[in-house]
């Protein structure tokens, strides 16, 4: 079975050409939990299957490394959309990617032949609390407070595509603190979760949680949320650079058109093939 280790900023992904042998329904997030596995498998943060769309140019399906299905991701977007240009999948460098129903536009910038960055309209943020979703009431999820260790955090929780709780604060056990917020009660989806400090109102650090995987050298779509975050409680500008422990990602919310953009690059580092008994003796094994 061929595939291909990609990384968006240290985000790490094993992707999966169209033609790869089918694996079972049922058995796709043990086989992303075999695949993930860094002593005994590729290693990834998640694995990433390039499929046809009826919708759009192409389809991603996103599992992360405990098994469970992502709804977007955007450093997978990134990644996909060098594989697909590159390979000649798509013709153009603009062309749309449905994850989970939702479209997304990525656009390669190429130097010579080889693609340097991807920006990527990843489209609307959601701030409605039964679109993020949140259990809290009101119109928008904003600056509401979480009791945890005797301590009220101040989360704003956006969506863009998959859910975000976003904290301006960077707290030393933040790692503990993201584990705890991922599977909260008041996240009925679970959630990914960011801790922000702002340098300007350009310019944020950012250390992420993510949902399934738990804390990433990058997210994409968690950078996208940080910005809205900020902007929202008036503390970002509209363009923000998002340094991350993996690299930086440039972000802006066009709130005229209320779309955000992401630019940043995407990295192939080996190509491979697993054994057809291998991945029969994974799928054997218990789940």
């Amino acid at each position: 079975m061929e595939f291909v280790k990609m990384h968006g900023l240290g985000n790490d992904f094993v992707l999966f050409p169209p033609e790869t042998e089918e694996i079972a329904e049922g058995k796709l997030p043990q086989f992303a939990q075999r695949v993930c596995d860094r002593h005994f498998g590729v290693g990834g943060d998640g694995i990433i299957l390039v499929l046809p769309s009826d919708r759009a140019e192409v389809k991603m399906r996103i599992f992360n490394s405990d098994g469970s299905e992502a709804e977007m991701c955007g450093n997978g977007v990134r990644c996909l959309a060098k594989f697909v240009y590159q390979r000649k999948l798509v013709s153009q460098k603009r062309f749309s990617v449905e994850a989970k129903g939702r479209i997304v536009t990525p656009e390669v910038k190429v130097e010579g032949d080889r693609v340097v960055s991807v920006t990527v309209d990843m489209g609307e943020p959601a701030l409605a609390p039964e679109e993020v979703p949140v259990l809290i009431s009101g119109d928008r999820a904003v600056n509401f407070p979480i009791l945890i260790e005797n301590k009220n955090w101040l989360v704003t929780a956006v969506s863009m595509g998959n859910p975000h709780a976003v904290i301006f604060e960077t707290p030393v056990n933040w790692r503990e603190l993201g584990k705890i917020l991922e599977n909260h009660p008041l996240f009925p989806q679970g959630t990914n979760v960011e801790f922000v400090r702002i340098i300007s109102p350009q310019e944020v650090e950012v250390k992420v949680w993510e949902r399934g995987a738990g804390a990433t050298l990058a997210c994409g779509t968690g950078a996208c949320a940080v910005t809205v975050a900020g902007v929202i409680n008036n503390l970002l500008t509209q363009k923000v650079t998002v340094h991350l422990p993996g690299g930086s990602l440039l972000v802006e919310w066009n709130r005229e058109k209320n779309r955000v953009l992401m630019e940043g690059p995407a990295e192939e580092v080996f190509c491979g093939s697993i054994p057809e008994e291998v991945v029969h003796s994974w799928m054997l094994q218990p789940g």
